[in-house]
């Protein structure tokens, strides 16, 4: 099985380009994914110059490719649901090996000063990412956490 989540902040804008031929859209970037360091772990890796983060590469097609463009920017955080690929390319005859994550749905967390339509995304407004996977879903039904003894 391969299935990956991650949830992290972009580090740059993403680069969006079209495939000759087809005309198939596809984005690019990176997401910064917190290593989840303890405070003092935390504290000891940024003296010592160890990142506390993880940068991991994110490519993403189709028309979910150009709403990232359009919508994400540095610094917003998002969802990301894919799989991972590997692959190689020959460079001044030296094999170079590459990871990415292929992304097959990417949920904006954080839309900022940005807004769709003039409407701020549901699942932005609450802080709950997982608002809405599961409407219309039989015998799914969001609950009140504030119902919830612990």
């Amino acid at each position: 099985m391969n299935l990956v989540v991650l949830m992290g902040r972009l580090t740059q804008d993403p680069e969006l380009r079209f495939l000759p031929g087809n005309g198939m859209a596809v984005a690019t970037f990176t997401l910064a994914v917190d290593k989840g360091l303890s405070r003092d772990k935390k504290a000891e890796f940024q003296q010592s110059g160890k990142p506390t983060a993880d940068f991991i590469r994110i490519r993403v097609w189709g028309k979910q490719a150009e709403n990232c463009a359009n919508y994400l920017a540095k610094g917003r955080q998002v969802l990301i649901q894919g799989n991972i690929e590997t692959g190689s390319y020959e460079k001044d005859g030296r094999k170079v090996y590459t990871t990415e994550v292929r992304a097959s749905r990417v949920k904006f967390i954080d839309w900022g000063d940005k807004q769709v339509a003039g409407n701020v995304q549901k699942s932005a407004k609450s802080g709950n990412p997982f608002e809405d996977d599961f409407d219309g879903i039989e015998g799914f039904e969001p609950i009140d956490n504030s119902d919830i003894p612990f």
